[in-house]
């Protein structure tokens, strides 16, 4: 089997592989690239693996030219920029000792090492330059094909060298596992043994993680079978994944694209910014949905008062949570609201009002203004 395309046959991804074969070292596309490539959806990251070493892969590139960047060198990874593509190139590595966290690595000459020490069998298929997949421990491209998600070797071994496999498990179930077949029990009873494990890692890693789950175009099956097992519950205490798959139908329905912030607003849960570790900025967009939400504002004052694309999303979470349909309308309400300006202001009503008086009396003509649908004129509310 090969597998192909524009990501693979353009000169620059040739050029690393042609640095590394030149000299008599192999060079094999591996990971999700081939795995994205063999399912026919976009190839985004090229991971390349080599028996060659990392000091032997930088003299290499540069030698052709090419610039060697030693983003990860400890753990044997060289990025190699050609024609400003990065490629990451990993030494064929093997365990030595891991703690749940991280592992000390060795490096190996043999690809079947690398392989097994790899998270999914999906994740361990490999090609060489010419695009012939290799398949080392011959049963990744049939996983692949059922879209059955397994742990390389034992669920329990794998996720104790890192836990964060089990939330890497729910990820990819949700983006490339087959629901109607349903996950690995072995592995869903290794999650969910194993779910203590979790509160080893840093919360960066997890609200990382967690995000990449959210954005799958549906991880609603995934996010439930996660609260099920008690998962769910380890890393956001007080999730609620009742109302995700409603939203996820409601998105589809309104053709609006998945966004992971909106979905963990659905979802819930205490202090997801602090317990995730968010940016501030996307802290802050779910702490504003769910003010939205719980506003009770309609279409028209959601547009005014978070911006059209916000209060699209606080209705979206109210229908899911509420089960009602998205109100008619909604999205003229939402453009007329987001573009209103409120005609009033606050030198308009002085000397008459000062202070708090002056503060209560513009809310006051604010929200006349709102409920007519911004149709009251300056004159009409001064009057």
């Amino acid at each position: 089997m090969r597998v192909s395309g524009a990501w693979m046959a353009r000169p620059a991804t040739q050029a690393v592989c042609a640095a590394l074969t030149g000299a008599g070292h192999q060079a094999l596309f591996v990971g999700g690239c081939v795995r994205n490539a063999l399912l026919g959806v976009p190839v985004t990251d090229v991971d390349i693996a080599t028996e060659a070493r990392p000091e032997r892969v930088s003299a290499l590139a540069e030698a052709a030219g090419l610039r060697a960047v030693p983003t990860g060198a400890e753990h044997g990874t060289i990025t190699v920029v050609s024609d400003g593509i990065a490629h990451e190139i990993t030494t064929f590595r093997r365990d030595v000792e891991t703690d749940g966290r991280r592992a000390v690595i060795a490096y190996a000459d043999d690809m079947r090492d690398d392989a097994r020490r790899r998270d999914f069998t999906m994740n361990a298929l490999y090609a060489r330059p010419d695009g012939t997949v290799i398949d080392p421990l011959e049963t990744g491209l049939a996983d692949l094909q059922a879209r059955r998600l397994r742990f390389v070797g034992t669920a329990r071994n794998r996720i104790r060298e890192d836990y964060l496999r089990i939330l890497r498990f729910f990820r990819f179930h949700a983006w490339y596992g087959d629901d109607a077949e349903g996950p690995d029990p072995d592995a869903l009873a290794a999650c969910a043994e194993l779910a203590e494990g979790l509160e080893r890692l840093s919360r960066e890693r997890i609200g990382a993680e967690t995000a990449k789950l959210l954005a799958a175009p549906d991880p609603a099956p995934s996010v439930a079978i996660m609260a099920r097992i008690g998962v769910l519950g380890r890393i956001l205490p007080g999730a609620d994944a009742a109302a995700l798959a409603p939203l996820v139908h409601l998105e589809a329905e309104a053709g609006i694209a998945p966004d992971w912030r909106r979905r963990l607003a659905c979802i819930g849960g205490q202090a997801p910014g602090k317990r995730l570790r968010l940016s501030r900025d996307a802290a802050q967009r779910v702490e504003r949905l769910h003010a939205a939400v719980a506003s009770g504002d309609a279409a028209g004052a959601l547009g005014y008062r978070h911006g059209d694309e916000l209060g699209r999303d606080a209705l979206l979470l109210r229908a899911a949570l509420t089960g009602a349909p998205m109100p008619e309308g909604w999205a003229a309400a939402l453009a007329r609201g987001a573009a209103a300006e409120f005609p009033v202001r606050a030198r308009d009503l002085m000397p008459d009002h000062q202070g708090p008086a002056l503060g209560r009396r513009l809310a006051e003509l604010e929200a006349h203004w709102i409920a007519s649908d911004f149709t009251l004129t300056r004159d009409a509310l001064l009057g």
